[in-house]
């Protein structure tokens, strides 16, 4: 599905119809990139102030897609790094101002309408946004997105035995932060 997906962007962006391109790859993509992005940064506001983002650096750049990777492995790197670049301006912002990112996470979850879930699940999620980043991104890619290591090494770099030590040290913390919590 996917493939003949990506095959009718391809041909439309080459007629010139990149309006049409654009508008075909949001109607496939837009809700997976949502889920992917709401897993990492887990409000509902924040998710879509990050899509928006996503949508426009797609947008900018489409007409220069190489197509020498897949297109949708092209948008969930572009997802996954304007994830990743939102939470830490959003630590960096709360820390800064003297707070605690942890308390701040945990305000926001209650204040978020869209977000239900047991107190386990809250402090779940407190215990993936206590790792430190490297942890925290190969969990999610792990946990969350299913992705082998080899696709891991792909998106973030590092070594395939680097990964799964990282990943086992953040299932080892997330255990510890749930039970002391």
């Amino acid at each position: 599905m996917s493939d003949i997906i990506e095959h009718k962007i391809k041909s439309l962006i080459d007629k010139g119809k990149l309006e049409n391109a654009f508008n075909l790859l949001v109607d496939t993509y837009q809700e997976k990139l949502y889920w992917q992005i709401r897993n990492m940064v887990k409000i509902h506001d924040d998710a879509d102030d990050v899509v928006q983002n996503v949508m426009i650096k797609v947008w900018n750049n489409l007409s220069s897609f190489r197509w020498d990777s897949k297109l949708n492995s092209w948008l969930f790197r572009i997802a996954y790094n304007e994830s990743i670049t939102f939470i830490h301006k959003e630590k960096r912002k709360v820390e800064s101002a003297g707070g605690d990112y942890l308390l701040f996470l945990a305000e926001k979850f209650e204040s978020d309408a869209y977000y239900e879930s047991t107190e386990m699940e809250k402090k779940f999620q407190l215990a993936i946004a206590s790792l430190p980043d490297k942890q925290r991104e190969v969990f999610h890619l792990k946990y969350y997105e299913d992705k082998k290591y080899e696709e891991i090494v792909e998106l973030i770099g590092g070594s395939i035995g680097g990964l799964k030590s990282n990943y086992h040290h953040a299932v080892k913390k997330i255990k510890e932060f749930i039970e002391t919590h």
